[in-house]
This record gives structure tokens, sequence and C-alpha cells, in this order.
């Protein structure tokens, strides 16, 4: 497996560009699956997640060709089959898109339950129970979701907990069913309303995208459309936090700073700088930045994403602050690894009390999930010596050329095959 090797201590100076979402990317990957007309995104990142989505979709008679380094053309007009098999879905959860989308327009879908991050419980129940509401007959046999409805009915399913991929499922599986369905606790991410925005140039019916209520008038069928992933603000927000620790100042491009509004409040209660125009934002700091407390919880409140990230900056930051996950049960496991390079940790329950040191030492560590694994290169950025970052293979999951783009700041990053 690839390794990180980081030489630490060294301030980061210079401008990159943001790529788009990932986590928008792949459900718009699967609205493709909606209509028999070619989509067109621009935008799309590089990675690990994205290639696998589209081995998947390409398995289920998708043509895809790449029209540029970032920009696909899905052609879903001769689906084959309405399987998603166990070994095309076991390293990526969001491999659940496809059942809403399958079910809306081909009547029946066989998914492999998802796999994914190893960070904790991400049950597909509302996803079955929502899509049974609209009158889906629904069973889970041999680890295998199987679905058939004649035709999908709109209703009024409320969600007891805010799920981002249930809520994306429901509303693909809503576009094409009879009548109006109303989707309450919905998921409001950035993410959730650019798969909106694209379904709606493809000729959906959708209102209140961004509330915690989407209503969906489905059509009789959908068209044919371009659309641009939007900016990946968990990207631009690591990066921005890779700037502040390390002291020193750099220029995101192709971001958009409302959709880091917690991100930007936060860093700027750490004591760094940050300035903001259309699509660029600048972070610079110089001096000892203070410990911040954060909350996870669902969008607009702090990002689970970007979680880490913040642990990783108040491990070198004056006085103490509480880390509080309430998203996933699981996601501490890169405070051990942490505590490898000398941080000063402890957990109590869902939360994190992270006492800021004057400096951090370079060791080998392993990445546990996507966001961890940001978290240990951001540490390792400021620790003294080199720091070995195991099992990378979770940060090609979601982060783009990422020792590309440091090295482009001037960081001491090489990959070891």
């Amino acid at each position: 497996m690839d390794k990180l090797v980081i030489q630490g201590g060294v301030p980061l100076h210079g401008e990159i560009l943001i790529s788009g979402a990932k986590n928008a990317a792949l459900p718009i990957l699967c609205a493709s699956l909606l209509t028999e007309g070619p989509l067109t995104l621009g935008n799309v990142p590089q990675l690990h997640d994205i290639a696998t989505m589209g081995k998947l979709l390409a398995h289920m008679g998708v043509k895809i060709e790449a029209q540029g380094e970032h920009q696909l053309s899905l052609d879903a007009s001769h689906i084959h089959t309405c399987e998603a098999p166990y070994e095309m879905v076991k390293t990526m959860r969001a491999s659940i898109l496809v059942l809403g989308p399958l079910l809306a327009r081909f009547g029946h879908a066989r998914v492999s339950l998802p796999g994914g991050c190893a960070i904790g419980s991400r049950p597909v129940d509302l996803h079955i129970k929502g899509l049974q509401a609209m009158g889906a007959d629904i069973r889970i046999e041999h680890g295998y979701i199987e679905a058939k409805a004649d035709k999908l009915k709109g209703a009024r399913i409320f969600m007891d907990i805010v799920t981002v991929t249930g809520t994306e499922n429901l509303m693909m599986a809503a576009a094409l069913a009879d009548g109006t369905t109303v989707l309450e606790n919905a998921a409001k991410e950035p993410e959730v309303v650019d798969l909106a925005e694209c379904l709606i140039k493809m000729g959906a019916r959708i209102e209140g995208v961004g509330t915690d209520v989407i209503t969906v008038t489905g059509v009789p069928e959908l068209r044919s459309a371009q659309h641009d992933v939007v900016c990946d603000r968990i990207e631009a927000g690591t990066y921005m936090v890779a700037a502040a620790m390390t002291g020193g100042k750099v220029k995101l491009r192709n971001v958009r700073a409302d959709l880091l509004d917690v991100v930007i409040d936060k860093l700027r209660e750490s004591g760094a700088e940050i300035d903001d125009d259309d699509d660029s934002i600048t972070v610079s700091s110089a001096g000892a930045l203070k410990s911040v407390s954060i909350r996870t919880a669902p969008h607009p409140a702090f990002p689970t994403d970007m979680q880490a990230q913040f642990m990783a900056l108040n491990t070198v930051a004056n006085a103490v602050a509480t880390v509080t996950e309430t998203i996933f049960e699981n996601r501490f496991m890169h405070v051990q690894e942490m505590r490898r390079l000398g941080a000063n940790i402890e957990v109590e329950g869902n939360t994190a009390i992270v006492r800021g040191c004057e400096f951090l030492e370079g060791a080998t560590v392993m990445a546990t999930d996507l966001r961890a694994s940001a978290g240990l290169v951001l540490a390792a950025l400021v620790a003294r010596g080199e720091t070995v970052i195991e099992r990378i293979y979770h940060l090609d999951r979601g982060y783009e050329r990422l020792e590309e783009k440091l090295g482009q700041l001037g960081a001491n990053v090489r990959r070891i095959k």
C-alpha cells in the first residue's frame, strides 16, 4: 500500500485550485440513470470513489466518456442490468444511491448492502422505509436489497434522523414518481442542493431544497442536461486549516465562502486571518493559534467531515478545547494515532478533550478513514521531523492529488509506492 512521507515545519504559501465535491459528484453520477438522454458533467474530481462509481454504472450499461480532465458524459439509454453486485459496492457506501433511480425508472433493483469507511453505523433503513412509503416492495435477502415497484407513488415521508444519502436517494426516486412527494426533516447540505439543481436542469420539479422540507412533483421523464459540480467545501476547509496551522498564507481558487461559514468563523476564532471574494478564499496566520471547541451537527452546523482537521489544529494551539462528535459514534479513531505524534487528547464518550502542546514529533501513523487521514496529514505538517502515514488509500478516496497540491504550497511531501 502507498504511504506518505512528510517533513514537518514548513509554512505553506501559494495558490491552489479546489476540486469539485466528491459528495456532490457521486449522487449526480447516479442521477444519469434517471434519463435516456446524456448527462454532461463538469468539475468532476479525479478520485478513487468517482472511479469506483463509474465502474459500477458502466457495469449496468451506462456509457461513460471523458471529454476533458474533469468532464464526463454519461449515457444511460441502454441499461442491461439493474444489479449492483457486492464486489463493486463493498468499498463505497455511496453505491446505495443507485437504488432510487433504478427503481424509479425501471421498476426494479437489486443492490448489495454497502460498505465504506469504518466510522460507525450508517444504516440504510430510512432509504428503504421511504421507498416503501412510495409503494415499493422491498426485501433484504443474502446481503442484497431486492426492490420492485410497478410505479412509485408520491408520499409524505418523515425521516426521524437527518440523512444526506437518504434525502438524495428519495429525491431522485420522487422525480419520476406519480404525484407529489414531501420529504420532511430533509438534509440541507450544499451537496444535496447541488444534486437538486442538476435534477431541475434535467426537468425535475423540486421546491424547498436547502430547507428541511423538500417537495418533489413527479414528471413522466427527465431529459439531457449539463451541470458543473459544486466545489468541495471539505477539501477547501482542510487546506484552510493547513494554512493556519503552519503559519503560512494560502489562496484557494474555485471555492465559495458561503459554503464554509462555520469553518471560517472557527478559524477566525483561532486567530487566523481570512479574506474572500466571489470565487477565492485567502487564509493566513502568524503566531500561535488559540484552541477552539467544536460540536458536529447536520448542516448548517459544524460538519463532521472537518472534525479531525480541527482536532489536529487544537493539538498545537494554546489552551484546552473540546471536540464533540454527534454524527458518527466511531469517529475518534484518529485520536490514538495523533497521540503517537505527541498530542495530548483524552476521550470521554463522544467528546475529546484536547490540550495544546508546544510541538508534535514525527512518527509512523496509520490512516483509519478518509477524514482521519486528513487530520494526520495536518498534524504531520507541523510535527518536528519525519512522519510516515500508512494506508493512505483512504485519502485517495476524497482528496484529488493531495501531495501535488501540498507540494505547490511548499510542503515537503512525497508518496512511496
